[in-house]
C-alpha cells in the first residue's frame, strides 16, 4: 500500500513563488539594463555634462557650491527621478519645495525649475529616444508650437502681476483636479490607445491649444506642460499612460529649454542665487532623470498612475500646511479647482476618440 505524499504548507508554496518572481524580475531588469545601448547613451551624456560643469565652473568652485547649496542637490535627487519617470516633471517637486520649505521667492523657484529641467529632462529625453520608447511624435510637434507663445506670454506678461500665493495654490488645485479624474480612470477597465487613432485638422488644433495651455502654466510655476499634455493625451485621446508619460517628458524638455533661453537672454533674471542652485543640481539631474525614464519603462501603466496620484496628494498636503489660506484665496482656489475639474471631466466623458478604439487596429490598442 502506497503512503500518501505530504503536501507542502500553503505559506511555503507562496514564499517559493515570491522568491521565483523576485528572481525573474531581478534577472529581467539586469538583462535589460546591461544588454541595451541606451545605458551607454545615458553614461555618455552624464560624463559630458559633468565635464562641462567642472570646466565652466572650475573644480573648486563647483564642489564648494555643491556643498553650500546641498538643499538644491538633495531636492533634485528625488525631483529628477520624478521628472524622467512620470508626467509630473522636476519642477513639480522643485517649485513647492523651494517656495514652501526653503522659502525661495516663487519667481526664482520658477526660473530654477525651468533651467534645471532644460538639463535633466533633456537627458531623460535622449534616454527615451535611445530606448526607442514609443511616443506620439505628431502630438509632440504640434504641441511644441503652441507651447512657445504660451510660455512667453505667461513669463513676460502674467507672472509679474499675479500674486505668489495665487500662483502656488492655482498649480496645486489644477493637479488635484486631475488626480480625481485619474483616480477614477485608474479604477476603470477601458481599452487604451497606443497612438492617436486619427490625425487631422481637429487633432492639430487640440494639440496647439494643449501646448498653449501648458506653456502658460510652465511660465507661471516652472512646470506644467507635462501635466497638461499628459491629461489631454490620457483623458481626451485615450492614450495609454506608457505612451503618454515619455511623450510628456520630451514636451516638457522642449518647453523648459525655451523657457530657460527666454529668462537667460531676454528677461535677464537667471542670476544669483538661482545660478548657484542650478550649478549644485546639474550633476544630480543628469543621472536621476534618465534613471527615472528607465524605471518608468519597466513599470506597468497602473503603477505609474498610482505614483502620480501619490505625488499630487503630497503637493496638496504641503500647500495646506505651509501656505496661509484666507477667504479670498480659498474662493479663488475653489474656482480654479472647479474650472479644471470641468475641463478634465469633459475630456474624460468625451466619446470623440474612445468610440474609435473598438475599431482601431490592434497595434494602437492596449489593455495593460
Amino acid at each position: 500500500m502506497l503512503k500518501p505524499q505530504k503536501t507542502q504548507p500553503t505559506k511555503i508554496i507562496k514564499f517559493k513563488k515570491q522568491i521565483q518572481s523576485s528572481y525573474k524580475l531581478f534577472f529581467y531588469v539586469g538583462k535589460t539594463l546591461f544588454s541595451q545601448n541606451f545605458i551607454g547613451v545615458s553614461i555618455f551624456v552624464a560624463i559630458a555634462v559633468w565635464t562641462i560643469w567642472l570646466t565652466v565652473a572650475g573644480p573648486s568652485r563647483a564642489l564648494s557650491n555643491l556643498t553650500e547649496n546641498w538643499e538644491a542637490s538633495v531636492t533634485m535627487i528625488f525631483g529628477s527621478i520624478v521628472a524622467g519617470g512620470t508626467s509630473m516633471g522636476g519642477g513639480a517637486v522643485a517649485f513647492p519645495v523651494f517656495t514652501k520649505v526653503l522659502h525661495v521667492p516663487p519667481n526664482e523657484a520658477k526660473v530654477f525649475s525651468l533651467a534645471i529641467q532644460s538639463i535633466g529632462m533633456s537627458a531623460a529625453s535622449l534616454t527615451i529616444m535611445a530606448m526607442k520608447t514609443k511616443v506620439e511624435w505628431r502630438f509632440i510637434r504640434w504641441t511644441s508650437l503652441g507651447g512657445i507663445p504660451g510660455i512667453i506670454l505667461s513669463s513676460v506678461f502674467l507672472a509679474p502681476v499675479i500674486p505668489p500665493d495665487v500662483v502656488k495654490f492655482s498649480f496645486t488645485m489644477m493637479i488635484c483636479s486631475f488626480a480625481v479624474v485619474l483616480f477614477v480612470l485608474n479604477r476603470s477597465k477601458i481599452t487604451r490607445n497606443l497612438a492617436i487613432p486619427t490625425w487631422g485638422k481637429r487633432e492639430r488644433y487640440f494639440s496647439l491649444f494643449a501646448g498653449l495651455w501648458g506653456g502658460i502654466v510652465s511660465g507661471l510655476v516652472g512646470s506644467g506642460m507635462d501635466i497638461v499634455v499628459f491629461s489631454v493625451m490620457v483623458l481626451l485621446f485615450g492614450l495609454c499612460e506608457k505612451v503618454s508619460t515619455p511623450t510628456s517628458v520630451i514636451l516638457m524638455a522642449i518647453n523648459a529649454v525655451v523657457g530657460f533661453i527666454l529668462h537667460q537672454y531676454f528677461v535677464g533674471d537667471f542670476v544669483k542665487p538661482i545660478t548657484d542652485y542650478w550649478l549644485a543640481a546639474v550633476p544630480v539631474v543628469v543621472v536621476g532623470a534618465p534613471a527615472g525614464a528607465i524605471l518608468s519603462s519597466l513599470m506597468e501603466r497602473r503603477t505609474i498612475t498610482r505614483i502620480v496620484i501619490v505625488l499630487i496628494l503630497m503637493e496638496l498636503v504641503s500647500s495646506l500646511l505651509l501656505i496661509p489660506l484666507d477667504a479670498k484665496l480659498f474662493g479663488y482656489s475653489l474656482f480654479v479647482f472647479s474650472m479644471f475639474s470641468s475641463i478634465y471631466y469633459w475630456m474624460y466623458k468625451s466619446k470623440i476618440y474612445r468610440s474609435k478604439i473598438s475599431v482601431a487596429p490592434s497595434f494602437i490598442r492596449s489593455r495593460y
